[in-house]
């Protein structure tokens, strides 16, 4: 990433602490560079002992604790006020897809417990329609039937693996398969198609609409993009 990038990211994050951020918030945090960027910021504020947070991620979490914030578990998911996310990819519609670094499961149930969600993500993260392969979590156990039915919905399933070969395990100790799927227009029904597969814990299409899109652009600006109708 390049620093004129970096600065992008570091002012926007600046920007949504200082647009979001009130006492005694119940913050949750998604994945990627970008929250890790959030993070920092939140560190430096005078209010960070009275914030709780709720990170999603063992990278996150480690980025909270070196930066001294309180850290809480999933016993408080619904007090969540705010939750701070990135996006792998997010078209005109502002539908994402999300789950590039495994953490998908962990993003819906923050998201979904949130009355409010912003959303941080580069230039490149945003396209007019979906170019990469939509994460789906699967339990192990479902592994062959789930590949079977993702392939007859018109899907083109391929097991997340590390460099080695060997299957990247989820913190949650799921499976993944990064699908691509014939075009489409619905994206709220295929994310219902999808699920529908018993074996399928969750998948990568986030189709709520953010309270507010941050886009990070390459020349140390940043952009504001309302997601509210």
């Amino acid at each position: 990433m390049s620093s004129s990038m970096n600065t992008s990211i570091r002012r926007l994050a600046k920007d949504i602490v200082n647009k979001y951020i009130i006492e005694n918030m119940t913050i949750g945090l998604g994945s990627g560079s970008a929250v890790a960027a959030m993070v920092r910021e939140l560190g430096l504020i005078s209010i960070k002992d009275s914030l709780t947070f709720i990170p999603t991620s063992l990278q996150i979490g480690i980025v909270a604790e070196e930066n001294n914030l309180r850290i809480n578990d999933e016993s408080r998911i619904s007090e969540i006020d705010i939750v701070f996310d990135g996006a792998d990819q997010i078209d005109s519609n502002l539908n994402m897809i999300k789950g590039g670094g495994g953490a998908l499961l962990k993003e819906k149930i923050i998201t979904s417990a949130s009355p409010k969600l912003v959303i941080s993500a580069d230039s490149t993260k945003y396209v007019n329609s979906f170019t990469r392969p939509v994460p789906i979590e699967v339990h192990k156990f479902a592994r062959r039937i789930v590949y079977d039915k993702l392939k007859k919905i018109g899907g083109h399933p391929q097991l997340r693996t590390l460099e080695k070969g060997y299957p990247f395990i989820t913190e949650s100790s799921n499976l993944i398969y990064d699908t691509i799927f014939e075009p489409y227009e619905n994206h709220r029904q295929k994310e219902n198609e999808i699920k529908s597969i018993p074996g399928v814990i969750e998948v990568g299409l986030f189709t709520r609409r953010a309270d507010a899109y941050y886009k990070a652009n390459n020349d140390g600006s940043f952009e504001i993009i309302c997601g509210k109708l």
